[in-house]
């Protein structure tokens, strides 16, 4: 099973906050283009270019920390390229009520993982359970 250090993972999900919040101040997406850009890359071609360089200020070996799980945190980065997606396309199309909404959705999602609750991760199981469940009844 592949795992993904967990200070890795708070550091993504703090540029997704930072980022939000200077996007919401100034209103201008440009700056959602960071974890954009890096977490499809991630999602892509497996090179997340932010969590490179913040691996290299670990100060343990990185399977020494809480791990979290590779397939998890990938779904998480589809939410998250989605709404970030959303929320750069409607900055261009100047619809700002979608742009804030998707922006803050985003922010908030990456906040409240932050603070401890996994909102993609509860997305993910209740996906699980119906799928688990309606392949169960069809037999």
């Amino acid at each position: 099973m592949k795992t993904i250090p967990k200070p890795l993972v708070m550091v993504n999900q703090w540029t997704i906050v930072f980022s939000v919040i200077i996007a919401l101040i100034t209103q201008s997406a440009w700056i959602l283009l960071v974890p954009f850009i890096a977490n499809l890359s991630s999602l892509l071609t497996g090179f997340h270019p932010i969590l490179v360089i913040v691996k290299r200020f670990l100060r343990k070996p990185a399977n020494a920390y809480i791990q979290e799980d590779h397939a998890q945190l990938r779904f998480n980065q589809w939410l998250a390229v989605g709404f970030l997606f959303i929320a750069f396309v409607s900055f261009l199309f100047d619809w700002s009520i979608l742009f804030n909404v998707a922006t803050i959705m985003v922010g908030l999602a990456a906040l409240i993982a932050i603070l401890g609750f996994c909102i993609g991760c509860f997305v993910r199981f209740q996906y699980q359970q119906w799928n688990y469940r309606r392949k169960k009844s069809a037999t």
